[in-house]
């Protein structure tokens, strides 16, 4: 018999800042050596549910609870922080913020000098973690050097190295590049059936943490538990899409084929699929919807070094008028320095031509009206209490009349949808409506183009359809939109072009269909194949003819 060794009975939480609570009447029982994966809508309760796990509740976030919740066979509750770290060992979002050493050996040193750990135990045991995790020749470097796939692996020894009988990973392939994301998964099964562990992984990727199989899914929305169960019953339900979670790009691809998935035993890997009588008919040729002819910006022999070290090398490309243009690559590729040259916060070498006119001689003032700049995290744009405040700063330090600024404000609160909200403050919005807030505090300067840096990173679909349906309104308003994304979805869903950086060179700038089903470019930029083209060979039909068939059906929708 499998013993329980998470069980919450019906649990609920209020946090002393909020009336209402968090999570309602849970009843969970996770067993050793479990695999299982939560998902939910942003705000459903997810992380809550998380953080009791890992002691943040109550221990820095307190609150009410009822009903009871036990970790191998003890109140949860009732321990320290610390004594829930013994079970629960947790990877972070945000890899930087895990760091502790100065070095990767130090890093993994830290929870074992913690627990004075004899020196030859302790280096026994970082050189064991480091290998098994491919490690060795980092050792000596500073984690923040690392690129998104070798943090990961960072602090997952770092974690790791405790050996703590339970692990939790939340949103852990949010900054990572599609192959990145994929070796990440594939390493967090290995250590799974190496260590038998407990494993749980908080994830809005469905379809990429799906690459490896999980026992359950638990859907979480609105603070309850909505399904508990085997991943096979929830794919062919409604359920994803009615609580705003991306089902796998395949499921959605035959249900637009209008392809009956009881027919299938099991719909969980496009391999387990036997596709009988699947009538895919004529597939559409590929239109190439051409934006205005005029190029708004030329990029001529730009190159970019930071000290010693070159990041951006001899970039030629250009940016059409009116365009929604994606900028992929593999973590480390450059694409956030090329951000950074056009917004003129790095010194380059080479020429931007605006209109034909060269505008190396902006000042980042000048450079910020003709491109705005979004950043991933809202929270490190905000600076205001207020909404409005916030819309109005940047005219404010320009000198505008206050009765100017509060018509253009208005203005652009309104388009943006948030006019309703103009005398709320921030603290009180969603995440996307923060989202919204710093999109409105860029657009009321009224550039040319808006440049966002992974705009859906950590969404889920509503809150990233609201988000990408905004800016294809801003796009047909006349508004050029560069985004800079791992998310090959939104890529294929939301653009016309995509430039693919490989090591601080561009290596193709092509239709996003066609970036997806050139091999080539896949192995070089560190993306991966969609479960599209998989299932195109499975169904022998051309795989860019079936992505351009799912493209138009999903932008019709």
């Amino acid at each position: 018999m499998k013993k329980a060794i998470i069980e919450f009975e019906n649990f609920s939480f209020k946090y002393h800042a909020q009336q209402d609570p968090t999570l309602y009447e849970i009843d969970l029982t996770i067993y050793q050596g479990e695999k299982v994966l939560i998902v939910g809508p942003s705000g459903s309760g997810k992380s809550t549910l998380g953080q009791c796990l890992n002691g943040i509740i109550p221990n820095i976030y307190p609150g009410t609870r009822t009903g009871s919740l036990r970790i191998d066979g003890k109140d949860a509750f009732e321990q320290s922080i610390y004594e829930k770290s013994l079970f629960v060992s947790t990877v972070l979002q945000d890899t930087d913020g895990q760091f502790i050493g100065l070095s990767v050996a130090e890093d993994l040193a830290f929870a074992l000098e913690n627990d004075v750990t004899p020196l030859e135990e302790m280096k026994t045991r970082i050189h064991s973690w480091a290998e098994r995790l491919d490690l060795q020749a980092l050792l000596s470097h500073r984690p923040q050097d690392l690129s998104g796939g070798q943090k990961q692996r960072v602090s997952l020894a770092g974690v790791l190295i405790d050996e703590s009988p339970i692990l939790l990973f939340d949103e852990p392939l949010a900054n990572l590049d599609p192959r990145s994301g994929q070796d990440t998964i594939e390493l967090i099964d290995r250590l799974h059936k190496e260590q038998g562990t407990t494993t749980i992984i908080i994830e809005h990727r469905l379809e990429d943490v799906l690459y490896r199989q999980v026992d359950r899914i638990v859907l979480i929305s609105e603070g309850r538990i909505l399904y508990n169960g085997e991943p096979d019953a929830l794919l062919r339900s409604d359920l994803l899409r009615e609580n705003g979670i991306r089902e796998p790009l395949y499921v959605t691809t035959l249900r637009q084929l209008d392809y009956d998935l009881d027919k299938e035993a099991d719909v969980t890997s496009i391999e387990q699929l036997t596709l009988t009588d699947v009538q895919v008919g004529e597939l559409p040729a590929l239109v190439v919807e051409e934006k205005l002819d005029r190029s708004l910006i030329e990029v001529q022999h730009l190159c970019v070094s930071y000290g010693d070290k070159e990041v951006l090398k001899d970039i030629h490309f250009s940016i059409r008028q009116g365009e929604r243009l994606a900028i992929i690559g593999k973590n480390g590729a450059g694409k956030s320095t090329l951000a950074k040259a056009l917004c003129q916060f790095v010194e380059v070498s080479g020429d931007i031509l605006w209109n034909g006119q060269s505008i190396l001689s902006d000042s980042i003032k000048e450079r910020a009206e003709r491109i705005g700049y979004v950043l991933q995290n809202p929270n490190q744009m905000i600076s205001q209490t207020m909404i409005f405040d916030e819309v109005a700063l940047g005219l404010r330090l320009r000198g505008v009349a206050e009765a100017d600024v509060t018509e253009k404000v208005e203005a652009v609160l309104r388009t943006c949808g948030l006019y309703a909200f103009r005398k709320w403050p921030i603290s009180a919005l969603s995440f996307g409506q923060k989202k919204r807030v710093t999109i409105a505090s860029i657009l009321v300067l009224n550039p040319e183009i808006i440049l966002l840096d992974e705009p859906t990173a950590g969404q889920d679909q509503r809150n990233y359809t609201e988000i990408m349906n905004f800016l294809d309104e801003l796009n047909r308003q006349g508004h050029t939109i560069i985004m800079i994304t791992h998310d090959m979805q939104l890529m294929l869903d939301y653009s016309d072009r995509a430039i693919v950086l490989v090591d601080g060179q561009i290596v193709d700038a092509a239709h996003p269909a066609s970036v997806l089903t050139a091999q080539s470019l896949i192995e070089a930029a560190n993306l991966k194949e969609t479960s599209i083209f998989h299932l195109a060979k499975k169904l022998g039909v051309d795989a860019l003819a079936l992505t351009r068939f799912y493209m138009e059906r999903e932008r019709k929708e």
